[in-house]
């Protein structure tokens, strides 16, 4: 089973970040996908889903700055993060949404957005 996000960083605000992850193809075939993230003493928040086809729903923190897609054949679901703010400090995780594949987590990315 593989769920190993990357690309997280130290960025200030404003800048821009591409996560990675890559995604076992049992999970990712037939599955929408999602990121979620964990900031420090929050609870997990799904940020952005995407459909095999290509249909995309983002939360309301993130829309209009957040870009979420998917590459079947390579298993890999993406996140470009524009614009990022202090408030997008976290843990970032992909998997399956809304219910996340068998409760399992696997490696987050860290985000920080600091000046």
């Amino acid at each position: 089973v593989q769920l190993q996000a990357s690309g997280g960083g130290l960025v200030r605000p404003g800048g821009s970040l591409r996560l990675s992850c890559a995604v076992s193809g049992s999970i990712l075939s037939g599955n929408i996908m999602g990121w979620y993230r964990q900031a420090p003493g929050k609870q997990r928040e799904l940020v952005a889903t995407v459909t095999t086809g290509g249909s995309t729903f983002y939360a309301g923190s993130v829309r209009g700055r957040f870009t979420i897609s998917r590459d079947n054949a390579q298993n890999t679901v993406y996140l470009q993060m524009n614009s990022l703010k202090p408030e997008d400090t976290a843990v970032y995780y992909c998997n399956e949404a809304p219910t996340p594949w068998n409760n399992y987590w696997g490696q987050g990315t860290q985000v920080t957005v600091s000046s």
